[in-house]
């Protein structure tokens, strides 16, 4: 048993620097002096004489998922609004800020869906802050304290993001809000102080459908989107 939880040590000594890293390389080091980079990549408005690039096709031996590129409207799930509703909302929102563009908008939320769970496994609140709302901050947080109080820990691994599909897409006022769908099969684990399993199988994953909500306040200097709320189907 020690020299498995000696493993597991080193194993989440990795799993926090690859976060680190990887955090770095999408946010960029903050010194004070310059503005936070844009983890939703919002593309310049193309020229009038500017023509699009055809989408790339998948082979028949090889299905889309929900999100690749391109796929911004999503079908129709229980709880989701219309198509037209979703179309009708994201035509209002490039109106607003013409850089907006979907399918980078949805790049942005795979690469902070891996971040901010992955961050929460871990606890490391300072990687999480910048990516949630103070009201999501918060529940975070305390449900992480609650894990540590407990001396418990979770162990979490995305085998595959099958799907990133956006549902509702409105604006209000000077704030934007983008809810998407996210489909993903994780192994989770609980684990107590002595390594004995309290909840999950570290060989058998599951299928999680989440929606989240991104919020932006378009006259705001900032870029950033900020999740602002979850929910699970």
């Amino acid at each position: 048993m020690g020299e498995f939880q000696y493993f597991d040590i080193i194993l989440f000594a990795m799993v926090a620097a690859f976060l680190v890293l990887r955090l770095r390389s999408v946010l960029g080091r903050r010194t004070g002096n310059e503005r936070r980079r844009d983890l939703f990549v919002r593309r310049a408005r193309p020229t009038p004489d500017a023509r699009p690039t055809p989408d790339a096709r998948p082979t028949p031996d090889k299905a889309p998922s929900l999100g690749e590129p391109g796929d911004s409207v999503a079908p129709l799930v229980a709880g989701a609004a219309p198509i037209d509703s979703v179309a009708e909302g994201l035509n209002r929102m490039r109106q607003a800020d013409p850089s907006f563009d979907p399918s980078q908008f949805l790049d942005g939320v795979r690469i902070a869906f891996e971040m901010i769970v992955t961050a929460f496994a871990v606890g490391d609140k300072t990687a999480l802050r910048p990516l949630l709302s103070d009201e999501v901050f918060q529940q975070f947080a305390t449900a992480i304290d609650e894990r540590v109080a407990a001396k418990e820990t979770l162990e979490t691994r995305i085998l595959r993001l099958d799907g990133a599909d956006i549902v509702e897409a409105e604006i209000a006022g000077r704030t934007t809000q983008v809810t998407v769908k996210l489909v993903s099969h994780q192994i989770n684990v609980t684990r107590a102080m002595d390594g004995s399993i309290v909840d999950g199988d570290p060989e058998h994953p599951i299928e999680k459908t989440d929606f989240w909500t991104f919020a932006r306040d378009t006259r705001s200097s900032d870029p950033n989107w900020v999740l602002v709320a979850t929910s699970s189907g």
